[in-house]
């Protein structure tokens, strides 16, 4: 499953409010822990998540899926916990708990009565440190990632293509590489690979510990000193540069396995938030990407789903949040009758559009009233809300950006939006891939429209 940023998600609701974000209150400990707390006292329940700066944009060749590898065996015991008690005993505590991998972090979260905090703080802490790599554990955790990347990605034609997409459109970024890992090289991690893993990357000052719901501040902090402070630093290596070289040219590929239907993808590098020279400018393609895709009055829904009828269906999404840069994508399945010719030079025509043509004042109000209007169904969601401190922080823009988001996105004019569409959506920064549709083998079962982009996966 792949894990939401926290963009536009445009949803059709009378606008109202435009309240103040809740107060998040910030601590570090001694050993670099940093907690986050935000109090929502709607409900008697607390999420708590832990989130890790790794993921699978710091893996290398012949390691990649090492990040999501260890994320399945972080639930397989410590010293002090055996195999399958950290889950069990959640459960007996009437909390719920999962974790989940993607390009930027690895996360662990659990749901609870707000009064059971304490047991997921306890747990957490035990396993950032003292995790017991078993290798019977292992072998049997491997065989389950192997058939976890047959299910969600070999079996599905448009997560297979997307996979393929990504390794053509990226050069040298480590987002070329999948989250789950290339075939080969999940087949080969050994316990010794997630054991140095674990080792370099588990430590309080490179985790952030967010916790939401109907609970006191000082109380947490309190407890997370108590649980997690105890814990030693570890030595984290620095980062080397891991900047896309130039794509000097426009690309284009063609991917056959079986499925029914031909499906298109597009890619324009485009620069994230954090990579971005000028902030406004990264706001900007937010905003290009919910007129393209913003909900049924949106131009590709309006104009190529319902208008020409050449698609069945078509998307465009801007990741604002990766820690690199990355693509402004554009996807889409031909309607009956028509070609990927024709689908694949309408989405380049609305491109066109969006660089010569400025954003009409009404059309840009609305967009940048839906904005809003998600910015309020978020935060009911508890968890939505600490998912978004914590990917914020963990990506390394910090967690006041979440209070910027709406007031960023109403300064954003029309002529920025052209302005972007002028410099980044251009042919020499663009990828395109046709997925030209194979006879599905008898018995074979194929998932049709699954999840193309993004690229998280879960336990």
């Amino acid at each position: 499953m792949s894990m939401p940023r926290f963009g536009l998600l445009l949803m059709a609701l009378p606008l109202a409010a435009s309240a103040a974000p809740p107060q998040v209150h910030e601590f570090t400990l001694a050993n670099g822990l940093k907690v986050l707390v935000q109090e929502d006292h709607r409900a008697p329940v607390a999420v708590s998540q832990v989130w890790y700066k790794v993921g699978s944009s710091y893996e290398y060749g012949g390691i990649t899926g090492v990040s999501h590898m260890l994320e399945h065996m972080m639930f397989k015991g410590t010293k002090k916990h055996p195999p399958g008690e950290f889950s069990r005993i959640i459960s007996a505590n009437g909390g719920s708990e999962n974790a989940f991998t993607g390009q930027d972090y690895t996360a662990y979260f659990q749901t609870l009565e707000r009064s059971r905090l304490p047991v997921s703080l306890e747990l957490e802490a035990d396993r950032m440190r003292n995790l017991k790599l078993l290798q019977d554990e292992f072998v049997k955790e491997q065989q389950v990632v192997i058939e976890e990347r047959r299910l969600r990605t070999e079996d599905q034609p448009h997560a297979r293509m997307d996979e393929h997409f990504q390794a053509v459109a990226f050069t040298n970024s480590p987002y070329r590489n999948p989250v789950i890992g290339w075939p080969e090289d999940v087949a080969g991690l050994t316990l010794d690979d997630l054991s140095t893993w674990y080792q370099r990357w588990y430590a309080p000052n490179n985790a952030t510990l967010v916790v939401v719901g109907d609970v006191d501040p000082k109380a947490v902090f309190e407890q997370a000193r108590k649980h997690f402070g105890p814990l030693k630093p570890g030595k984290l290596p620095v980062l080397k540069p891991q900047g896309e070289v130039q794509q000097l040219g426009l690309r284009r590929m063609v991917v056959k396995v079986p499925a029914k239907l031909p499906h298109l993808e597009m890619g324009y590098k485009v620069p994230s938030l954090k990579t971005a020279g000028a902030e406004w400018e990264a706001y900007a393609l937010e905003v290009a990407a919910g007129i393209l895709d913003g909900g049924n009055s949106a131009r590709l829904a309006s104009r190529l789903v319902r208008g020409q009828q050449i698609a069945t269906d078509a998307g465009a999404g801007y990741d604002l949040y990766a820690r690199l840069s990355s693509l402004f994508t554009l996807e889409g399945t031909p309607a009956q009758g028509k070609t990927m010719a024709e689908l694949e030079a309408a989405l380049l025509d609305e491109v066109r559009r969006l660089r010569e043509e400025p954003v009409a004042e009404d059309e840009l109000a609305r967009v940048k009233a839906q904005v809003l209007a998600s910015n309020v169904y978020q935060r009911d969601s508890v968890f939505y809300q600490a998912m978004q401190l914590g990917m914020a922080e963990t990506v390394g823009l910090g967690w006041r950006k979440v209070e910027e988001y709406v007031d960023k996105i109403n300064a954003v004019t029309a002529e920025q939006v052209r302005e972007v569409a002028r410099k980044y959506l251009i042919d020499d920064g663009l990828t395109i891939a046709h997925l030209d549709p194979q006879p599905i083998p008898e018995g074979a079962k194929i998932q049709e429209g699954a999840d193309s982009m993004g690229g998280g996966h879960v336990r």
